[in-house]
This record gives C-alpha cells, sequence and structure tokens, in this order.
C-alpha cells in the first residue's frame, strides 16, 4: 500500500472542476440551484462518498477474511451541517446487508479499524495550504 495519495483538481469554469488520480477522473460541479451546471459530484458528496466507500470495502474485506457472504451490502453517510458553518458537525454511518443483525454488527466493529478516511476523521489532520504559480502566467 502506498505511504501518500496524490489527486489532483483541475478547474473547468464556473463551480466544475475535473478530480484525477491515477488515470481515473470524476467530476465535480455544483447543482443548478446553486450556481453550477450539475454535471458531477458536488465536492461535499465526494467527501461523504469516500467515507461510505472506505467503509463498505473495509466490511468487505473483514467478512471475505472470515469466509462471509455479505450481500445487498451497502453503506449510506448521512452529513450534518454545524449550524450555518461552512462545515458538518456529524457523520452518520449506515450500513445494511441482508445478513443477521448480530452478524453485520459484528462486521462493523470488526471494519472500523481498517478504514482509512474514518480513522483520519477520528484522530483529526492536520490541512497544509502553499501556493506556487504554473509558471504559465501573463501579465500586463
Amino acid at each position: 500500500m502506498a505511504e501518500g495519495l496524490e489527486v489532483t483538481a483541475t478547474w473547468r469554469g464556473g463551480y466544475r472542476a475535473d478530480v484525477s488520480a491515477r488515470g481515473h477522473e470524476v467530476a465535480i460541479d455544483e447543482p443548478e440551484d446553486s450556481g453550477g451546471g450539475d454535471a458531477g459530484f458536488m465536492p461535499t458528496e465526494l467527501f461523504c462518498g469516500a467515507l461510505a466507500s472506505c467503509f463498505c470495502l473495509a466490511i468487505g474485506h473483514v467478512a471475505r477474511k472470515r469466509n462471509l457472504d455479505v450481500p445487498g451490502l451497502s453503506v449510506t453517510v448521512r452529513s450534518e451541517r454545524a449550524g450555518r458553518e461552512l462545515r458538518y458537525e456529524r457523520l452518520v454511518v449506515d450500513c445494511a446487508a441482508d445478513v443477521e443483525d448480530a452478524v453485520l454488527a459484528m462486521l462493523v466493529e470488526r471494519a472500523r479499524p481498517f478504514c482509512w478516511v474514518s480513522n483520519t476523521l477520528a484522530a483529526g489532520v492536520e490541512v497544509e495550504y502553499r501556493h506556487r504559480t504554473s509558471g504559465n502566467a501573463r501579465f500586463g
């Protein structure tokens, strides 16, 4: 597993950007009622999607290690905004599968240490902002 990741967002005008990593690309945009063209995920949806997909894969991982099937496995993340602030104060991770409740509860508990995204959020993470010019700027 890689020590770190590199993901790049390239602005496409308005509220649109393309996010790329390892040759894959995802379109990002805001809905029309927020001034965008609704051509892709909102950044906050992608953020919640990272948590949902990572935890879903973690459950699949621990189930596979125990030779268990988890038919219909899905993970939904719901966010709760922190008042009028531009952040969320609570994320609810809702796991569902066509298995007995006790089995799913065990899988959810065992999956927690394997989810990079939830581990990062739970521990807190330093965010450092840097800037540089691309060298293509023309002034005057």
